[in-house]
């Protein structure tokens, strides 16, 4: 389920910039887009655990990368 949250694309690289080109860039995509209204009954997380992640249904869970994909 996670790993469709994560996007690619590759920017236009002219012959002239003057900058090191970057070949592949990466964004993210929030749960949340994609499910238009919340149905009833999705499965939930056990209390704790939904302190710890931030919610409490995991349909809507996004982990949390630190590190920087574009550098």
């Amino acid at each position: 389920m996670f790993e469709n949250q994560v996007k690619m694309w590759y920017p236009f690289i002219g012959p002239y910039d003057p900058c090191p080109p970057i070949y592949v860039k990466t964004y993210s995509t929030p749960p949340q887009l994609f499910i238009p209204f919340q149905p009833t009954g999705l499965p939930q997380f056990p209390p704790y655990e939904a302190l710890q992640k931030g919610t409490l249904w995991p349909a809507l869970f996004s982990p949390y990368d630190g590190r920087r994909s574009a550098e």
